[in-house]
């Protein structure tokens, strides 16, 4: 199952979810990007995304407007779903309309095999190799990986610091998948200070000792964090 959480009231990008791009709202867009791989269902906060999602024949549900997150929203729309423990839910973001049918596939292909191989934690996410400029923008998110390719932190930072010359940056594609067991577990962790500073809820799994497994993808797309990339993407439908 597919599931992607949409937040009317954006901070930094008031509804941006709702932006038209090439004649469809991103999160109608982000969704029929995904349509012919699972079900797909958009956990909204507010009557106008549901409204919008169903004249496009997009399934939608209404969630709390008070989440802290959209892993958090995500768990209460397959919650409500009753969905079953060991079901795979992948979290695509609203502001992910290029994202690639490869690269939702090598993630739940890597999910499929963690649960195969008895892992009590499922939990994954997918992240691309970036050249040095890249890696100083704070809305593209970096990610440094252990030896197994678990994720070992997160930051909008630069990471590795470069110190010693010719440090290899992978930015983070905002794709995360789950079982639904584990995304419950997720969910009921308790706030990380990590988390907070850097405004990335994946660093609440990493705070607490919980594995998060990187599939390694060649991906073109972006999200749309800002009125620039919005009018990039704008362009691409010209």
């Amino acid at each position: 199952m597919i599931i992607i959480p949409a937040r009317l009231a954006s901070t930094r990008f008031p509804q941006k979810v709702l932006a038209d791009i090439g004649g469809l709202p991103m999160v109608v867009r982000t969704a029929k990007r995904v349509a012919h791989l699972d079900r797909v269902v958009v956990a909204a906060d507010d009557e106008i995304i549901i409204k919008v999602c169903q004249e496009h024949g997009i399934e939608a549900m209404l969630t709390s407007t008070t989440h802290k997150s959209g892993t958090d929203r995500i768990n209460e729309c397959a919650t409500i779903l009753g969905v079953s423990d060991d079901e795979l839910i992948i979290n695509v973001q609203a502001d992910e309309p290029f994202i690639e049918t490869d690269v939702v596939l090598a993630l739940m292909n890597k999910l499929k095999s963690l649960q195969a191989e008895g892992a009590e934690f499922v939990m994954g996410s997918c992240y691309n190799a970036i050249n040095d400029e890249a890696a100083t923008d704070p809305n593209l998110v970096k990610v440094v990986l252990d030896h197994a390719g678990n994720a070992i932190y997160f930051s909008r930072s630069p990471i590795p610091y470069n110190r010693g010359g010719g440090a290899t940056y992978f930015g983070h594609i905002g794709i995360y998948g789950f079982s639904k067991k584990s995304l419950k577990e997720f969910c009921n962790l308790s706030d990380a200070p990590i988390e907070d500073i850097e405004k990335l809820e994946q660093l609440r799994a990493i705070y607490h000792g919980k594995d998060i497994a990187m599939v390694k993808v060649a991906s073109t797309g972006f999200g749309i964090d800002t009125v620039e990339d919005l009018k990039r993407a704008i362009e691409i439908f010209l």
